[in-house]
């Protein structure tokens, strides 16, 4: 039996017929075509799959799809602007905190969380919002840094702070 799904997917009202038992990561992937999110682990320990619900991150690939209904769900795809791409991707690319690249969809959503919440944040904080994403190429340190950098990016809140 299949379940509508009214969910906004980046600004976009979206729906879907869905099985009750679908994950929201297949759902974003085969039925709405949005393939940023990424199945790494399919268990929530590798934070690959991570999209914002309501702002809040979670894991798509544990989150029912039918418990997003009537929610609004920012994946990467969505985090870009009209003039480029978030601070928090350039600075990713700039400290060459991206290699093989399949964590950092999740990462930018989790740094995206964190420097939405808490603008003046510190390294503590990165690292806390961080710990839920595996990255297998990096080190962290190229990560953490960028998103320190992002943060003090002009226009941002915690711009200007050392």
């Amino acid at each position: 039996m299949r379940y509508p799904l009214n969910v906004t997917v980046n600004g976009v009202r979206t729906t879907a017929e869905v099985e009750p038992h679908r994950p929201l990561l297949s759902v974003l992937r085969e039925e709405i075509g949005l393939t940023g999110p990424k199945e790494g682990c399919d268990d929530s320990e590798c934070g690959a799959c991570m999209v914002l619900l309501d702002g809040d991150p979670v894991n798509a690939c544990s989150y029912l799809a039918l418990q997003a209904d009537g929610r609004a769900v920012t994946t990467v795809e969505g985090v870009a602007g009209a003039d480029g791409l978030h601070p928090i991707q350039r600075e990713l690319l700039a400290a060459g905190g991206v290699q093989c690249g399949f964590c950092t969809p999740g990462i930018v959503m989790s740094a995206k969380a964190l420097l939405d919440r808490d603008p003046d944040c510190d390294e503590d904080d990165v690292r806390g919002a961080l710990a839920g994403n595996l990255c297998r190429c990096t080190g962290y340190q190229k990560i953490i840094a960028a998103v320190l950098r992002a943060a003090r990016q002009p226009g941002h809140p915690a711009a200007g702070r050392p």
